[in-house]
C-alpha cells in the first residue's frame, strides 16, 4: 500500500474549519521516529514514533497517532484519552493498577501518573492529549 500524506498540522485545521471533518487510516499513516530518553528504557530496545494531526492554537491540546514499538520503558503522563487500534501492551502504574491493552482498548491516563509500559506486539493508538 502507498504511504498515506498527512497535510501539514495548518492545513488540518483549515481542513477541519472548512468541511467539519478529517479522516486518516489509522494502520497506514506514516509516523516520524521520536528521540526517546535512554533513561527510560528498562529492557530491550523500545522506539517510538509519531505524527501530530491537531494541536490547539496554545499548544494545550493535541491529537495525533502514536507508536512503540516491544520493550520495557517507563513514563511520567499527561492528561489523555487514547484507543489502542493495534497491538498488546501491560501498563502498569505506580501505586495503582496493573492494565492491559489490546485493540480496541480505551484508556485514560491521569497527569502525572508513573507508569511502566511494557509492549509485547508493537501498540499503535490514536490519542487527544491535554498539556
Amino acid at each position: 500500500m502507498p504511504d498515506i500524506l498527512v497535510p501539514e498540522t495548518a492545513d488540518l485545521a483549515r481542513m477541519i474549519a472548512a468541511a467539519g471533518i478529517f479522516a486518516v487510516p489509522t494502520g497506514d499513516v506514516q509516523l516520524s521516529p521520536e528521540e526517546l530518553d535512554p533513561a527510560q528504557i528498562l529492557a530491550g530496545s523500545p522506539q517510538i514514533s509519531a505524527v501530530e494531526l491537531w494541536s490547539s492554537p496554545d499548544g494545550s491540546q493535541s491529537r495525533g497517532i502514536w507508536e512503540i514499538t516491544p520493550g520495557t520503558m517507563t513514563d511520567v503522563e499527561h492528561d489523555e484519552i487514547f484507543v489502542v487500534m493495534s497491538g498488546r501492551a501491560t501498563v502498569d502504574v505506580d501505586g495503582g493498577a496493573t492494565i492491559e491493552l489490546v485493540p480496541g482498548s480505551v484508556c485514560l491516563l491521569a497527569k502525572g501518573a508513573k507508569t511502566t509500559w511494557i509492549v509485547h506486539e508493537t501498540l499503535r493508538k490514536v490519542y487527544h492529549c491535554l498539556g
